[in-house]
């Protein structure tokens, strides 16, 4: 869980700078937007891991019970 919160993180903060400077915003801008990105693609990759362990459980009990 924690790899999928690091990933998530480093995607947003990447995409977040990424845009901000190629928007031409100055560098404070982009990083308080590359922050932002970074705290939500971290929350989002968190409930989609979640998401999919829950998926991969349910399968594996399913499994089982055939």
């Amino acid at each position: 869980m924690k790899l999928l919160l690091l990933t998530g993180g480093l995607i947003g903060f990447a995409i977040g700078i990424g845009l901000g400077l190629v928007r031409e915003q100055s560098l404070s801008t982009a990083l308080v937007h590359a922050c932002v990105a970074l705290y939500i693609g971290a929350l989002l990759m968190r409930w989609w891991g979640r998401v999919w362990i829950k998926a991969l459980r349910e399968s594996q009990q399913e499994e089982r019970h055939d």
